[in-house]
């Protein structure tokens, strides 16, 4: 058997024994939704090779919609996740719209102006709560017949739209959008040449990694039952990028990898040595990438084809 299918073998049936365990289900369903923001993340990334300093606005801007509506509005928990993901996707394509026209560090600049401007709106914005953020945000019922306030209902809910949306990932990557988007990846002038609208494509799978960055958002806040301006701020973005190259870019897995790592050392370290965790992290982040350049999973992936 494959490595690769090891691995998504043991994590299916971790995820599945999980609630039984003893493990502490709001932080499986934090791991959950950092996992998937770090996929929707690597699309952009991995895929399509963008650099966005900004990703944080769309994880946290969903997360401040989906609150909102709940609280202010009476939404139920799942159309306020759906709200949360279509706001997502418009912020998406209205950033990506500006950002896709420029490459490399002119794109990753751009992304993090406007990710700035996002966390601004959002200090400031009177339904946003300012520094205090959205708090007491009840989880509801999911469609009006279970009750999110379970935890161990909660957590199925977030692993069955993690798996969705890691299903969807593969389909859209091994899907003929996919495929030129890898094609404009390795050779953008050649995909131009070849007479593919290449913006079109890029705005495209912005617009996706937006809508599920947001969705991760929008599930998170209801886990915690607040959304504050952490959320939206530039120490996320850079902690999904983290994630990713610390998996590695171009795989499935590998954000997974990347998150799961980083989410139980923020979680179990931080009472330990307090601040340190970031400095902890960054050394093992530094260690990994002299040690393993295509990230954790991308070595192993590597390794196994060349045996």
């Amino acid at each position: 058997m494959r490595p690769t299918a090891v691995l998504y073998a043991l994590a299916a049936l971790f995820a599945l024994c999980v609630p039984w365990i003893g493990v502490y289900p709001v932080f499986m369903m934090r791991l959950l939704c950092f996992a998937m923001f770090a996929c929707a993340y690597n699309l952009l990334l991995g895929f399509g090779r963008m650099l966005s300093f900004g990703h944080a606005a769309f994880f946290g801007f969903a997360a401040y919609a989906t609150c909102w509506l709940i609280t202010a509005h009476g939404w139920g928990s799942v159309p306020a996740l759906i709200a949360g993901l279509v706001i997502a996707a418009a912020l998406g394509f209205a950033i990506g719209g500006l950002a896709i026209r420029r490459h490399g560090i002119y794109f990753a600049m751009i992304t993090l102006a406007l990710g700035q401007l996002v966390y601004f709106v959002c200090l400031e914005a009177p339904f946003t709560g300012g520094e205090n953020g959205l708090q007491g945000v009840p989880r509801g019922t999911l469609l009006g017949l279970l009750s999110l306030r379970s935890d161990r209902v909660l957590y199925f809910l977030v692993l069955a739209v993690f798996v969705a949306v890691f299903l969807l990932i593969r389909r859209v990557v091994h899907s003929p959008f996919g495929q030129v988007l890898k094609a404009i990846r390795e050779n953008e002038p050649r995909a131009i040449s070849l007479g593919y609208d290449i913006n079109r494509y890029k705005l495209l799978a912005f617009v996706l990694s937006a809508a599920f960055a947001g969705l991760a958002g929008s599930l998170n806040a209801l886990v915690l039952g607040f959304a504050t301006l952490s959320d939206v701020q530039q120490s996320t973005s850079g902690e999904v990028i983290l994630m990713t190259l610390l998996g590695g870019t171009g795989t499935f897995f590998g954000p997974v990898v990347g998150a799961a790592i980083v989410v139980t050392l923020q979680e179990y370290l931080s009472d330990l040595v307090g601040g340190w965790v970031t400095a902890i992290i960054g050394v093992i982040f530094v260690a990994c990438v002299l040690s393993f350049r295509r990230g954790i999973v991308g070595e192993i992936v590597a390794w196994q084809r060349r045996g």
